[in-house]
């Protein structure tokens, strides 16, 4: 006999998990101080089914939950309903539920009691930190299209670990893929995913990081609303992708990711491209770069063949001659058009220059004719302007001479 472990008895007879079962319902059930009891705490989950209510009640401080159920019979006579994040006071009696071992509310009132501790806390530090311009869409990062290598930070035994590892692998096989291991439930988890988070930073290697668990209850996702995880994710140069829980848990930490997924598959799909869509794409643009390439080739040699026949149809040296006739005939036309015009021009000079010398005074005088002014110098014109004495200036034809009137003879007046 091995001296490590005491002597066992073995007893005739061994409790059923049913009878233990049983012996506990009874021992909670029976029990005065629980058959009808006054809880208070926070909600932190509320769920409706067709039965009735279930819903979640916790203590932050001391970290302690309680399942808690009203029945559908029971709805209608609350005071106030359960609501995510409220304070309440619960009236009603322990129960246990055989097939999954565990103990349980049965509601039969609730009353409010203010506030929920965690709740108040999420809106004040989301407020804060909205503020400052964390969750803005302009300091938002765009992800980019063809990363060579991304990062994961969740814990290696979540259910989120193995989703994104079978959604990489599906669609962009051969992907570089960096682990980063962190706890992301638990007091220890904020911490946890703070160096996990730095730790892909000082790696350098990764172009996008996915932050992914499953979903969970409200107060397992509370590591995830913590400040440090938050401004972890604000301050990493990395590009974040968000994959926590299901999209009615919004987290502080989806707020301040560059893309929110909900889900660590939607966060995969959304982190790479899906490598049978790029081949595709690929294919469809070596396509349509070969038909427009065979495209223009054929125009292009239809063209020359139509160059070639023109060619061959009209030969060069009759053009050439055919074109020279055409600049003579040309040359001819103008030289006529412009001849014409000249000549007529040079027969109306000819005409303006004869009319010209027969009105010019000077050839007047040369025919024998005398211009006579007066003193004044104006031009006599009548023998009746005139007076005997009167000084004239007569012009010639060459020279002037001054004469003096001696007699002025009328028209009817023979000299």
């Amino acid at each position: 006999m091995n001296d490590n472990f005491p002597s066992l008895i073995i007893p005739d007879t061994a409790l059923s998990v049913g009878g233990l079962t049983s012996y506990i319902q009874d021992l909670l059930e029976q029990d005065n101080q629980l058959v009808q009891v006054w809880v208070t705490g926070e909600v932190s989950s509320a769920n409706h089914y067709q039965s009735g209510l279930f819903f979640t009640l916790q203590d932050p401080d001391a970290k302690a939950t309680i399942s808690c159920v009203v029945w559908k019979s029971q709805l209608g006579k609350l005071a106030t309903l359960p609501v995510q994040g409220e304070q309440l006071i619960l009236l009603g009696r322990i129960s246990v539920y055989p097939q999954r071992g565990s103990y349980q509310l049965v509601v039969w009132q609730v009353l409010p009691a203010g506030e929920g501790l965690r709740s108040l806390r999420y809106r004040q530090l989301r407020k804060r930190l909205e503020l400052e311009g964390l969750f803005d869409d302009d300091r938002k990062r765009s992800l980019p299209p063809y990363p060579q290598a991304i990062a994961v930070v969740t814990s290696p035994q979540a259910a989120a670990w193995g989703d994104i590892k079978r959604t990489l692998k599906r669609r962009h096989p051969g992907m570089q893929v960096l682990f980063s291991p962190a706890l992301v439930q638990g007091d220890q988890a904020p911490a946890a995913i703070v160096q996990a988070i730095q730790r892909v930073e000082r790696d350098g290697r990764a172009e996008v990081l996915i932050l992914s668990r499953g979903g969970g209850a409200v107060e397992d996702m509370a590591c995830f609303n913590d400040e440090r995880v938050v401004r972890a994710i604000a301050d990493c140069p990395i590009p974040i992708v968000s994959g926590i829980g299901h999209q009615r848990d919004e987290s502080l930490a989806d707020l301040v990711s560059d893309v929110c997924a909900h889900t660590p598959t939607a966060a995969a799909e959304q982190a790479v491209p899906n490598l049978k869509d790029l081949i595709a794409d690929h294919r469809d643009r070596l396509t349509l770069l070969h038909q427009t390439t065979q495209q223009a080739i054929a125009q292009s040699t239809e063209q020359v063949q139509r160059l070639k026949g023109k060619i061959r149809r009209i030969h060069l040296d009759r053009q050439i001659r055919q074109q020279g006739q055409a600049i003579a005939w040309m040359r001819q036309r103008l030289t006529q058009s412009t001849l014409q015009p000249l000549q007529e021009a040079t027969q109306h000079c000819e005409l303006l220059r004869q009319k010209l010398s027969a009105l010019d005074p000077a050839a007047v005088l040369r025919r024998g004719y005398a211009l006579v002014r007066q003193a004044d110098g104006t031009v006599a014109r009548s023998a009746a302007e005139l007076t005997p004495g009167q000084e004239l200036t007569v012009q010639l034809a060459q020279g002037q001479m001054r004469v003096t009137v001696q007699e002025i003879i009328t028209p009817n007046q023979t000299p």
